[in-house]
């Protein structure tokens, strides 16, 4: 089943892309939950973390070197942080794997 996610990796629906490869698209979150609130997710459909097999080692590394570009190209390289919720008990809402890139504000810890 196609999610809101496939749809904007096939240009169905708009949204606020701003890095985009082979491997994965990123794109501005549109219920922010921090200055800069960006999504990155792979091209190829995880479902969940739990879904990612060996093979997709090197996309799994990918998403996170893809986070370190975003960063940086935003002016957050020196302090963000990294989310990624596996499952609804954990915060998923959308059943497409995704990283949020939070930055921009203080964060405090533990999350949630």
């Amino acid at each position: 089943m196609a999610t809101i996610f496939t749809k904007i990796i096939n240009k169905e629906i708009p949204a606020d892309i701003v890095y985009e490869d082979d491997l994965c698209l990123a794109f501005r979150d549109i219920n922010p939950q921090a200055p800069v609130h960006i999504l990155i997710i792979p091209k190829k459909p995880l479902s969940i973390l739990n879904d990612a097999e060996i093979e997709d080692q090197q996309l799994l590394g990918h998403l996170m070197l893809a986070a370190i570009k975003i960063a940086d190209k935003e002016g957050v390289a020196d302090a963000f942080r990294l989310v990624l919720n596996n499952g609804a008990g954990a915060g998923q809402e959308i059943f497409h794997m995704h990283f949020h890139l939070l930055a921009g504000r203080p964060f405090s810890w533990p999350p949630g």
